[in-house]
């Protein structure tokens, strides 16, 4: 099995980047504009994850991972790799809120008034099962 690698992404994964997203459902307008590592096997990505610059705060989104490369601890590393360094604070909106805790992330009411979605963005989700999370530096 290739080793893993977990890179910032570069204009030739944009494809395979969207692919991703699509394919799990966490595509959304604009995300060529935001800042996404990957996480790269045997010249494949395997999993990405996008860092979003709102006035106010950072915003993780599209946290994916292919199927097969799912229960691997890719998606933690993936986090953990977009976090080094930050010292800001970091929000999320999310229907998984335990994954999420066991990373470092906490429930929180109040967000930057960015992160608002649009709501034909949220036509999809079930309001009630949308959590949103912050992680703060330090």
């Amino acid at each position: 099995m290739a080793t893993m690698l977990i890179r910032k992404a570069i204009s030739t994964d944009w494809d395979q980047i969207l692919q991703l997203a699509e394919e799990c459902g966490l595509d959304y307008p604009g995300m060529d504009k935001d800042d996404f590592l990957v996480a790269e096997e045997g010249g494949r990505l395997r999993g990405i994850v996008g860092l979003k610059r709102h006035p106010g705060g950072l915003e993780l989104c599209s946290l994916g991972v292919e199927p097969g490369g799912r229960r691997r601890g890719v998606g933690g590393e993936l986090v953990k790799a977009l976090l080094a360094g930050l010292r800001e604070d970091v929000y999320l909106a999310t229907v998984i809120p335990g994954y999420f805790e066991r990373l470092g992330f906490r429930r929180t009411a109040v967000f930057p008034d960015a992160m608002v979605k649009d709501p034909d963005w949220c036509a999809g989700c079930r309001r009630d099962l949308c959590t949103v999370m912050v992680r703060r530096p330090g």
